[in-house]
């Protein structure tokens, strides 16, 4: 893994130079956004200022159930694997892979990953990277499978259904078992890993899809509720199509590396999606408060996971050493 640590050291050193360019990038598109985007914004302003703010808190609880739930499926792909961790512990580090996107430089989410799994004993640096690589595969191709079966619902969606659907079958191949590890196994033996990655069930890969479509549906959920936070009135059909939604403006943010945590491309991406379901204001509105909402779960989440929960995972070991 000498080459993978020399890239992290590179990245390291050039912190300010990658910042610098990842900056000047975000603000030329931003600019771009604001002026597509400049008749909307007076109307997003007022809805966000007298946004309901029980419902913008159960969009909160809902987000917040969403990542909950979603350590499950990369707790699996471990366990598939032979590798056991804690809940308490695959969430610490889960939701500091997360936070560690709004740093400059796409390698710190997998870094901050590798990091809190080596802090509970696991050491193979690889096996976690490709574990983060095949989650963020099948929960792509899920959120494309979600978005796809949810248009017949929805009118007037004006999506790019062409490249989606090719992506989502492209990732689909990819994280086949046959095709995942021969793959993942070669790019790694670039970096220096000569061990071959363990197999994964079919049937495991079949759970997995099945579990990430059901997170995006809860991801949709809480969308619905910013939503209607801001004066929207989306119908419960549409709960479905604003997780499809919510799942594009993850995969948008994936590919937009440049962006920390997706910041720009994730929520423009969102925005034009959610007009079938809302109008210009409403859409930017939510779009605002579904930034908002991230961070702060993202934050209220890692609190919990390394302070509550790790404190009830220690007691009981207190108790048994007395």
């Amino acid at each position: 893994m000498s080459r993978l640590s020399d890239l992290a050291s590179w990245a390291s050193r050039h912190r300010r130079l990658l910042g610098a360019v990842q900056l000047i990038v975000l603000v030329v598109f931003f600019a771009s956004l604001a002026w597509a985007i400049r008749g909307s914004v007076r109307g997003a302003a007022h809805d966000v200022e007298n946004a309901n703010l029980v419902l913008f808190a159960l969009g909160c609880a809902a987000l917040a159930a969403y990542y909950l739930v979603f350590v499950l499926g990369w707790m699996r792909i471990l366990s598939e694997w032979g590798v056991q961790l804690t809940y308490p512990v695959a969430l610490r580090a889960e939701m500091l892979s997360m936070l560690a996107k709004y740093i400059p430089g796409a390698i710190w989410a997998p870094a901050a990953r590798v990091l809190a799994a080596r802090r509970a004993g696991v050491t193979d640096a690889a096996l976690v990277t490709s574990s983060m690589l095949l989650e963020a595969g099948l929960s792509a191709v899920a959120g494309v499978i979600v978005f796809v079966v949810s248009l017949p619902f929805v009118d007037d969606a004006h999506a790019p259904l062409g490249p989606l659907v090719a992506f989502g079958g492209v990732l689909a191949i990819l994280v086949q078992p046959r095709v995942f590890r021969p793959v993942a196994g070669w790019v790694l033996h670039k970096f220096g890993y000569t061990k071959e990655l363990p197999n994964m069930h079919g049937r495991t890969i079949s759970l997995l899809l099945v579990f990430y479509a059901g997170t995006w549906v809860l991801g949709g959920f809480a969308l619905w509720l910013l939503l209607r936070a801001v004066g929207g009135h989306p119908e419960p059909a549409t709960i479905v199509y604003l997780g499809g939604v919510a799942a594009v403006g993850a995969i948008v943010a994936v590919v937009f590396i440049f962006a920390p945590s997706g910041l720009g491309p994730r929520e423009a991406s969102m925005y034009g999606l959610m007009l079938a379901v809302a109008t210009p204001g409403q859409a930017l509105g939510a779009v605002a408060l579904n930034r908002v909402a991230l961070t702060l779960v993202e934050l209220l989440v890692l609190f919990v996971g390394g302070l509550v929960l790790r404190g009830a995972e220690q007691e009981p070991a207190e108790l048994t050493s007395v």
